[in-house]
C-alpha cells in the first residue's frame, strides 16, 4: 500500500514548537530563508501524513514525537518516540507545495511534483535519454510541457529510491509513462486518477509507480517493491496550543 498527502505554505503553523529538538538543529543550520520554509513545509507535510497514519492525535505534542532526520544519503528516516518508525517515507516541494508519500514497509521509495512549464531543447538534450527525446518529440505541442514535466519528475523521484538524487547522471534512468498522450492507455479502475509509470535504472533495476496531473501541478511516486496506487490521507483537525 502506499499513501500520498500534500500541504501549502499557509497550512505550516507560525514558530518551531511541533519540531522535535534534533529537527531544530537541522533547520538552524539553514542560512538560507526560502530553504528553511520549505524544509519546514516538507516536514509539517510528513508529520501530518504520519500521525493519520499511526492514528496519532494531530497535536504538536505527537508531531515532536514523530521525528524525521536525514540518512547518510540525504534521505528522511522516521522515528517514533525515538524508535525506528518501520514505514518508508518521500518527500518533495515545489512552489509553495509540499508531497509526502508513505508505504508502511522498509521500500525504496521515492516521490516528486513539479509545476508544469516550458523547458529549452538544451534541457532535453542535456538530461533526458535518446528514448525520452524521441517521446517528446513525437507529442503534439500541446502536450510537450506536461510530458517533459512528468519525464523529469520521474527520474527525481527514481534518483530519491536510488538515494542517490541528482548525484548521479539524470540520463541512467529512463522514464516510461503511460496514458501520457492522447488516445494512451486508460487509468486503471480505482487509481483515483494516478496512471502507471516505469523507469529502467542502466545497471538493470526497475522501479514502478503511479503519476497524476492535476490544474498544472505534477506528482510521480515509484517504489520497489511496486506499490498499489496511491491513496489518499484524510486529516483531522490539528489542536494548536495557546501561545
Amino acid at each position: 500500500e502506499l499513501y500520498w498527502l500534500e500541504q501549502a505554505e499557509c497550512d505550516v503553523p507560525d514558530g518551531d514548537g511541533w519540531l522535535c529538538a534534533d529537527e531544530i538543529a537541522v533547520l538552524e543550520r539553514m542560512p538560507v530563508p526560502r530553504r528553511r520554509a520549505d524544509w519546514r513545509l516538507g516536514r509539517w507535510s510528513a508529520k501530518r501524513a504520519l500521525a493519520a497514519y499511526f492514528k496519532l492525535f494531530s497535536d504538536f505534542h505527537a508531531f515532536r514525537e514523530l521525528c524525521l532526520l536525514p540518512e547518510p544519503g540525504g534521505a528522511p528516516e522516521a522515528f517514533v518516540g525515538n524508535r525506528p518508525a518501520g514505514v518508508s517515507v518521500s518527500i518533495s516541494h515545489r512552489g509553495g507545495l509540499a508531497l509526502c508519500t508513505v508505504m508502511p514497509c522498509k521500500a525504496a521509495l521515492g516521490c516528486d511534483l513539479e509545476l508544469v512549464e516550458p523547458h529549452s531543447a538544451a534541457f532535453l538534450a542535456d538530461f533526458f535519454t535518446r528514448e525520452e527525446q524521441a517521446l517528446v518529440a513525437r507529442a503534439p505541442a500541446a502536450d510537450r510541457a506536461r510530458l517533459v514535466a512528468l519525464l523529469w519528475s520521474g527520474k527525481e523521484s527514481a534518483l530519491k529510491a536510488l538515494r542517490a538524487g541528482l548525484r548521479l547522471d539524470t540520463r541512467c534512468v529512463n522514464v516510461s509513462p503511460v496514458g501520457a498522450l492522447p488516445g494512451a492507455q486508460p487509468e486503471a479502475p480505482g487509481s483515483a486518477g494516478w496512471l502507471p509509470l516505469h523507469v529502467r535504472y542502466t545497471p538493470g533495476r526497475s522501479f514502478y509507480g503511479w503519476w497524476q496531473h492535476e490544474r498544472g501541478v505534477l506528482r510521480t511516486v515509484v517504489a520497489d517493491p511496486p506499490p498499489l496506487p496511491p491513496r489518499h490521507i484524510e486529516l483531522s483537525p490539528v489542536f494548536v496550543p495557546d501561545r
